[in-house]
């Protein structure tokens, strides 16, 4: 099913989610999953006897939540600048900085489905920016005024390696805003807080009904 191509992708998109807004990002719709969609019942194991990776994609992350929130609320960290929005997943924030005004977003994702989440979400919001499937994280980030990431510290090897592509980044001359609800991976120095939410949550899903989301800026 991962090669399936993007039609039959964004028909699994539709067929497993249904439009949602974000707990505190509601001017964005989304394609999202919740108990009432087929794809909450389907165990790790049942994922990946169809060929799925985790569906990253159909959630709104508390992290990314609140990175989008403090786009929405804080206009002028985005507008008119270049965008990355690394490990887009469903583009909450991808869109959230369109919608704050960048001059150009490039959501990035490596799990193919994120495209069609992508791609749905972005129609439904009226926004229009661009996607690559490429590991960014395999050379320099691409040139950008501004380098977002929601919630990705959730395995210990992959944060060491994003928060060192991200570090070149910002020596680069690249801003970094981060979004993260106290994943056990995140880094612990080297960040300024800048914003601090209380994220509704699936408590199915995350342990809690309210998550304690906060946006950092890599120093």
């Amino acid at each position: 099913m991962i090669g399936a191509d993007l039609p039959f992708r964004r028909d699994f998109v539709r067929v497993n989610t249904r439009v949602a807004r974000p707990a505190i990002v509601p001017e964005l719709a989304l394609h999202l999953a919740d108990p009432a969609t087929p794809i909450w019942a389907l165990s790790e194991d049942e994922l990946k006897s169809l060929g799925l990776p985790p569906p990253y994609w159909c959630y709104a992350w508390a992290g990314g939540q609140a990175l989008a929130r403090y786009l929405l609320d804080h206009p002028q960290e985005v507008a008119g600048r270049r965008a990355i929005d690394f490990a887009t997943g469903s583009g909450v924030v991808a869109i959230a900085a369109v919608k704050a005004g960048a001059a150009d977003v490039l959501a990035s994702d490596i799990d193919p489905f994120c495209e069609a989440a992508l791609g749905l979400n972005a129609e439904i919001n009226a926004v229009s920016l661009a996607y690559t499937s490429g590991d960014l994280l395999a050379g320099p980030s691409p040139a950008a005024d501004l380098i977002l990431a929601g919630d990705v510290w959730y395995r210990g090897e992959l944060a060491q390696d994003v928060m060192a592509w991200l570090k070149a980044a910002r020596a680069a001359g690249a801003r970094v805003l981060l979004g993260d609800p106290g994943r056990i991976h995140f880094p612990k120095d080297g960040v300024v807080q800048l914003a601090e939410y209380a994220v509704p949550t699936i408590g199915a899903l995350e342990g809690a009904d309210v998550m304690r989301a906060v946006v950092w800026e890599l120093a």
